[in-house]
């Protein structure tokens, strides 16, 4: 659920051939609305963006970089399918 404050973490993610590769573009923030203020790092080359739920730091590091994975995700990047460079 959307609640102000919450911290939110945003992603580009490029489809290859091996895999998906999921790249943090930024951060985003709710406002007391329900809206949200989007701060972008970088733009994504196709023009989507992945929103979701930014995990603590002290949670990623409690868990010994695991749980949550290094962006607060389901299983971590660590599990997702991972395309190689050319």
């Amino acid at each position: 659920m959307l609640t102000a404050g919450k911290r939110l973490a945003v992603f580009s993610i490029r489809e290859g051939k091996g895999g998906s590769i999921w790249v943090r573009a930024g951060s985003a923030f709710v406002n007391k609305d329900g809206s949200l203020n989007v701060l972008l790092d970088v733009l994504p080359l196709d023009g989507k963006l992945h929103v979701r739920e930014a995990a603590d730091k002290r949670d990623t590091a409690q868990a010994g970089g695991g749980g949550g994975g290094r962006y607060g995700l389901d299983g971590g990047l660590d599990s997702l399918p991972v395309g190689g460079h050319s």
